[in-house]
């Protein structure tokens, strides 16, 4: 099985998340099942067979987690040598070359991707083209749009 890259912020937040389904989620729905059970007859007990699947549901979701915890590869970007040049977990200021706009990006894990945040995944096609570029080298994009030709502004290891 390969390893799966995360920030040290990705890997606590899912055992945050695999604590959540076991502490709460899980004895949470047995219970509901419990109660939907008491209420009679199983065929037609909507409230039954709603409380089983998503038990279904946090149970597979509990084996992800631990699976991805059990191979996941921690990188502390803070550790790594500061010099400027874009790696795992860095966050990285840009320049559109075309019209000066400006945006920041942290390249992450998979599972940590987030547009709304900034957070792009390592295996996108903007963070392909930045990995190991550093301050002030310019990078094309090679977007569905046509290729945006970016300058690395700054590299930050936070």
């Amino acid at each position: 099985m390969d390893s799966i890259p995360m920030t040290v912020a990705g890997a606590k937040a899912l055992e945050v998340e695999l604590l959540k389904l076991k502490d709460e989620d899980r004895p949470r729905i047995i219970e509901e099942i419990a109660t939907a059970r008491a209420h009679g007859d199983l065929k037609e007990n909507a409230e039954y067979h709603a409380a089983k699947e998503e038990q279904g549901f946090i149970e597979g979701r509990i084996k992800e987690v631990e699976s991805k915890l059990s191979r996941m590869q921690v990188i502390d970007v803070a550790k790594l040598a500061q010099n400027g040049r874009c790696v795992f977990g860095t966050t990285i200021s840009l320049m559109n070359i075309e019209d000066d706009s400006e945006i920041t990006y942290q390249i992450v894990g998979e599972d940590e991707a987030d547009i709304d945040l900034n957070k792009i995944s390592c295996h996108s096609p903007i963070a392909a083209a930045l990995m190991g570029n550093e301050e002030g080298d310019e990078v094309t994009v090679k977007a569905p749009a046509g290729d945006i030709i970016y300058e690395i502004l700054e590299v930050q290891y936070l």
